[in-house]
């Protein structure tokens, strides 16, 4: 069945004896070997596309985001495993092409939430973390208009947005880390601002899973040079090169009515400056962003 095409409430119920199914078969399916872990709106739909159309990668069942270590670990990693294909379906691929198959998922807010990445340590050790960044000032425009398209953000004025974030963050983040079971509806959607302070992030997740395995993609790169950025990519993960390349197409992109206000531009900029100094150490230079 294309769950894709079929209408809603039928595919919730697809999806909900799928997930039980799952969760009674998580032994025989296999564990991810490797995530997409953020940031949002920096092309993460675009990259797990072009990833899951690699010969030896199997993708998540249903759902290419599990949101499992961030707003769903205390279903427990039986319903985890779940998601993911059978060991069979790798076999499969390990006979037929020479290649040990892999799995993934691509969940943009693990890289975000304050327990996700020890829980990516102590559940997947091993597993390899990818994340994408962009310039943090189009990727906070982008994400509210992308909130207030889905209906999670009823400020449609940006400026108002950027203003309220502070209030609406407050202690969001110090609750997140000491109560498991806290769940914050803005922090997931309306931190504009604080989500491009990328290095900050990576360097909370070099401190749980270790910075050798995690890399950093530019999303203007991956969008300008997709075969150079996903053969890095795929070098990363180990896996095998030489064959026919995906179609690299743009997903998720919303169009805008209008331009950002030049003096919230300039604002922005200017708070990210630092941010982009500290992300040199993971990029080995300047972002692109910066050398204009």
């Amino acid at each position: 069945m294309d769950v894709s095409k079929v209408p809603s409430p039928v595919k919730r119920v697809v999806h909900l004896g799928s997930r039980s199914y799952g969760r009674l078969t998580a032994p025989a399916r296999m564990t991810p070997s490797f995530l997409i872990c953020g940031g949002q709106r920096c092309g993460t739909t675009s990259l797990y596309r072009a990833l899951a159309a690699h010969p030896a990668v199997l993708k998540a069942v249903l759902h290419k985001g599990v949101h499992y270590f961030d707003v769903s670990y205390d279903r427990g990693m039986g319903w985890y495993k779940g998601h993911f294909p059978m060991q069979r379906s790798a076999e499969k691929i390990r006979t037929k092409l020479g290649f040990e198959a892999q799995t993934f998922e691509s969940s943009p807010y693990y890289m975000y939430h304050p327990q996700a990445a020890a829980r990516i340590a102590a559940d997947l050790p091993g597993a390899k973390l990818v994340v994408l960044v962009r310039d943090p000032v189009e990727r906070a425009y982008s994400q509210h208009h992308h909130e207030v398209a889905r209906g999670f953000e009823q400020e449609r004025d940006f400026g108002n947005a950027l203003a309220l974030e502070p209030a609406r963050l407050h202690r969001q983040e110090h609750r997140l880390a000491t109560d498991p079971s806290y769940y914050s509806f803005a922090h997931q959607h309306h931190a504009y601002r604080a989500r491009g302070e990328y290095a900050r992030y990576l360097s909370v997740m070099a401190q749980h899973v270790g910075r050798e395995r995690i890399h950093v993609v530019e999303s203007e790169r991956f969008f300008t040079e997709p075969e150079q950025a996903y053969d890095e990519v795929c070098e990363f993960l180990g896996l095998p090169l030489g064959l026919e390349r995906p179609a690299f197409e743009r997903h998720n992109a919303r169009p805008r009515k209008s331009d950002m206000d030049p003096v919230l531009r300039r604002d922005l900029t200017n708070h990210f400056a630092e941010h982009d100094d500290a992300l040199i150490s993971w990029l080995g230079r300047v972002p692109i962003w910066r050398q204009a």
